[in-house]
């Protein structure tokens, strides 16, 4: 049986890193802050993954925030994915330059499959995380895009039919209504899904502590589960909640030594 993984996801805006509650943003601090209290190339043997995604309001400043992903991937050995805003293959690549491993696509999957199919081309369709932020409505889930601003025609359950039609990786499913709220994931998402699917799923939105973590990786149709709850993990968090899972059997991978060694650092 496959691994399952924990992701850490990151939100950046214009040179800071923010909270999100239903997708309303709080700024918490800068990449000083983030390397004080999350030293990525120390404790990323305490998840399996990690997601940077510029959700900038404004203009996106992509140089400043290449930058900041070559400061957070340093000495970091864990794949990274990275994305926000891509509209261009050039943007594409500059990630991946940067030290991303992969890239994440959101709007683009509904507005230009055209590059998506490109990146796929160029790069591979494991490179792709299909992102997709879904809020429950009275008919079911309905797709927003452009950082939450713009509802699609389709809702989960209609569009989900299209997965096994696009070159993508991985699939990024993030409930906007927990977005944030800590109160643990929405699992009704994935009742919309096809049992046919057989793209890896993440599931986020909702996680504040390592009981929600577990509840996802319990569900069989999740392969990974994602938070980006900054304050319930700060410091040692992150470490305590992988440290809790192994403990109950959850089905992640163990790094024996390094491990270890990590979680004295905190002792």
């Amino acid at each position: 049986m496959l691994k399952k993984r924990i992701i850490f996801t990151l939100l950046y805006n214009d040179g800071f890193f923010m909270l999100s509650r239903n997708f309303r943003l709080q700024k918490v601090g800068n990449i000083q802050w983030l390397q004080k209290n999350y030293n990525f190339s120390r404790i990323s043997f305490c998840i399996d993954e990690l997601i940077i995604l510029d959700v900038s309001r404004q203009e996106r400043d992509i140089p400043k925030f290449c930058n900041c992903i070559k400061t957070l991937t340093e000495g970091c050995f864990i794949p990274i994915a990275a994305g926000g805003g891509i509209r261009t293959i050039e943007h594409a690549k500059s990630l991946l330059q940067s030290g991303a491993d992969k890239v994440v696509l959101n709007s683009s999957i509904f507005s230009n499959l055209g590059l998506v199919q490109q990146i796929a081309q160029e790069f591979g369709r494991q490179s792709i995380v299909a992102s997709v932020d879904a809020k429950r409505s009275d008919m079911g889930y309905t797709i927003w895009t452009n950082n939450g601003n713009i509802p699609q025609d389709s809702f989960l359950g209609n569009w989900s039919s299209n997965l096994a039609n696009l070159p993508i990786g991985e699939l990024y499913l993030n409930s906007m209504d927990r977005d944030g709220t800590g109160q643990g994931y929405d699992f009704g998402m994935l009742d919309h899904l096809p049992k046919s699917i057989t793209v890896p799923l993440i599931i986020a939105g909702g996680a504040g502590k390592d009981q929600h973590l577990g509840e996802g990786l319990s569900d069989h149709r999740v392969d990974a589960v994602a938070t980006a709850h900054l304050f319930n993990f700060v410091g040692d968090g992150l470490v305590k909640a992988r440290e809790k899972l192994l403990s109950d059997k959850y089905n992640l991978p163990i790094w024996d030594v390094e491990f270890n060694k990590f979680k004295k650092l905190y002792n």
